[in-house]
């Protein structure tokens, strides 16, 4: 007899929460990096202009909403993701192929996106914050007060504002950080050179967090424009023209600061993940 452990619906984001603690700054500069309407800072740059200014504590700002956007977003989009799998997984015909991967995780991840706009928009306000003029700020006490005071000042609507980009971008980086890391790790196991430990979780993470990173970048900016824009953009359209205008590198404005957040927030999600399934995840005999 075997035994294997399989991974809890609610892991994932419990994972994906961790992660986000210890990168949250790193998503911060890049939130900023990508507002800027011309390059002025680089990321160093950027990290010491928001600490010289606001104290070392401005690079966490945002983080009560980067949670509740995790146990929305992420939650949801590793849950349908991981049940999936292991149930046709459990039909005895062997690991899912790829092109069903992609499938799943773009599914996931598009549901995930859709249902965590609300706290994805709140998050990146109040990330922005510290940029704007102290008469401008919004001041959102946390998210919970965000998500309050956007639906009574701006109505549902606004909440929802950007669903599209954050639900195309919950598809593409889903595609590259679960079916891709699932993938990955399939082709290391299958080497034989390596088993199933830490060693493997981080080399096949780390792969998955380059194809996150490339597939979404464009997506990215243009949701993060769109959520912190205060009516200069009447659309999708609209905002897609605008950044068009500064170049096509303007889709890949912060693809370094981004890849330097996303590679090691898909490493340590996945680590952690791995370390609840293996220590509290569901008994399986075979």
């Amino acid at each position: 007899m075997t035994e294997k452990r399989m991974s809890r619906w609610y892991f994932g984001g419990l994972a994906s929460c961790g992660a986000a603690c210890c990168t949250h700054p790193l998503d911060l500069v890049k939130v900023h990096l990508q507002t800027q309407q011309e390059v002025k800072r680089r990321m160093v740059g950027m990290a010491v202009h928001v600490v010289r200014n606001d104290g070392v504590l401005a690079l966490y700002s945002g983080l009560s909403a980067s949670l509740c956007r995790q146990i929305t977003y992420s939650l949801t989009r590793f849950a349908i993701y991981e049940t999936v799998r292991d149930m046709m997984g459990n039909t005895g015909k062997g690991p899912m192929p790829f092109y069903q991967k992609v499938l799943l995780g773009a599914f996931g991840g598009f549901t995930g996106g859709f249902v965590g706009t609300p706290s994805d928009l709140v998050n990146v306000r109040m990330q922005n914050d510290v940029k704007l003029p102290p008469e401008q700020r919004r001041n959102y006490k946390h998210a919970v007060d965000g998500l309050y005071r956007v639906f009574r000042e701006e109505g549902v609507r606004r909440l929802f504002s950007g669903a599209s980009m954050a639900s195309g971008r919950g598809a593409l980086v889903t595609v590259g950080q679960l079916a891709c890391y699932d993938q990955a790790k399939q082709l290391v196991l299958g080497t034989g050179v390596m088993g199933d430990n830490i060693l493997t979780h981080f080399l096949s993470s780390f792969i998955a967090g380059g194809c996150a990173t490339f597939l979404c970048q464009p997506l990215d900016v243009l949701k993060t424009r769109l959520m912190n824009s205060k009516g200069e953009y009447t659309g999708v359209m609209h905002c897609l023209r605008e950044t068009a205008k500064l170049g096509p590198l303007a889709f890949y404005k912060g693809l370094v600061p981004a890849g330097i957040r996303l590679v090691p927030h898909t490493v340590l999600t996945f680590v952690f993940l791995e370390q609840l399934k293996k220590y509290f995840g569901i008994r399986i005999i075979s």
